[in-house]
């Protein structure tokens, strides 16, 4: 199966193709250029594999939470390929994606994303079981989700924004993922091709979000004051 998988959810932009058993990488730490860089990186990675656009058969994003701008360019660009090709479209959870390489940990993973405002968006895991919501939460709160896992194990902290809230998390965490600012785009193309496709009612849906965006938040008080 010929899958395409973009991970725009954090500053890192990675992309990720597999056909015929083989896998194609890219990633651009990208800063805010991702809506430049996302479809040219595309082209390389088709270029690479030898492939053309109609000769996908699955496309995958990540569903979020992470950063609004970037979510939003990642579901335009996976929903534009799956309707002008005619294909599936998935979404994974990006928190999914970040604690998926460690379901062989003897501890709980803890996935973070720096969601401003001094708070972070995460979740606990264990194995490839997620063992609390997902979560839009202050560090005394991560402290207090992780207290009674971490007696079942050694936490283990990964995603991009790990190294920021490790030290409030401290003595809890044990260990911070020396990868977890790399992308996600390949654990989310291993998820994603083995996600049964009931129909293609995806390209009809948007990000999770955890919040809304400061934008939506400024316009909720103009509103209000008015």
């Amino acid at each position: 199966m010929n899958v395409l998988a973009l991970d725009t959810a954090a500053s890192v932009l990675s992309m990720a193709l597999s056909s015929n058993n083989k896998l194609w990488y890219l990633e651009i730490d990208a800063g805010l250029k991702h809506s430049e860089l996302l479809m040219d990186g595309v082209d390389m990675l088709l270029k690479k594999a030898g492939l053309k656009p109609e000769d996908l058969e699955r496309i995958a994003c990540m569903k979020g939470p992470g950063s609004f701008t970037g979510l939003r360019i990642g579901f335009s660009a996976a929903k534009g390929l799956a309707l002008s090709l005619g294909i599936p479209m998935v979404s994974v959870p990006t928190l999914d994606c970040m604690a998926h390489s460690y379901s062989v940990w003897p501890g709980p993973v803890l996935p973070v994303i720096n969601a401003r405002k001094h708070r972070y968006f995460t979740a606990l895991y264990r194995g490839n079981e997620q063992i609390s919501p997902y979560m839009d939460a202050a560090p005394g709160e991560i402290r207090e989700l992780i207290h009674s896992a971490s007696q079942k194990g050694p936490v283990l902290l990964t995603g991009p924004d790990a190294d920021m809230v490790q030290p409030e998390l401290s003595p809890e965490v044990f260990l911070v993922d020396p990868f977890h600012k790399n992308g996600k785009s390949r654990e989310l193309l291993d998820i994603a091709k083995n996600i049964a496709i009931v129909n293609n009612n995806e390209v009809l849906m948007g990000p999770l979000y955890l919040r809304k965006s400061d934008a939506e938040l400024n316009l909720h008080e103009m509103i209000s004051n008015d």
